[in-house]
């Protein structure tokens, strides 16, 4: 039987939920393979939305040597963009937080698209998010 940790409401208190999912690149579609470039995390609490991407080109090339690098970086680059907000935003630029994360989770059939949405807790989600991008993709 697993042990399984409970959070006490005093540990709870001072960490937020927070939701990511990790950006995966499909170079072809056709044979499913995927590689990690980055991840998305929401934490509702703090209006905090972002992405970090990191895309591994020898990865990239060992499952399509003909994939289109500078089209994938640009697709990565402008979800960091949305989750900004702002003019580089584009439609999605009046948008709050959530709306822009539940937008960039919306399944999709591209080269890049995200992964399943997890959850947990954390004090501080500008941390976590780098902390997800070194465990997750790099």
């Amino acid at each position: 039987m697993t042990e399984r940790h409970i959070i006490r409401p005093s540990e709870a208190n001072d960490r937020d939920v927070y939701e990511y999912a990790v950006l995966q690149v499909v170079p072809r579609v056709e044979r499913g393979e995927c590689i990690n470039a980055g991840v998305l995390v929401y934490c509702r609490a703090r209006g905090y939305v972002a992405a970090r991407t990191h895309l591994d080109e020898a990865r990239l090339r060992a499952l399509d040597p003909t994939a289109d690098t500078a089209g994938i970086r640009a697709a990565l680059a402008a979800v960091e963009k949305v989750c900004a907000g702002g003019d580089g935003a584009g439609q999605a630029a009046g948008d709050d937080a959530g709306r822009r994360f539940r937008w960039l989770i919306a399944p999709r059939s591209t080269v890049v698209r995200p992964g399943p949405v997890h959850t947990g807790l954390t004090a501080d989600p500008e941390a976590e998010t780098g902390r997800l991008l070194d465990l997750l993709v790099r």
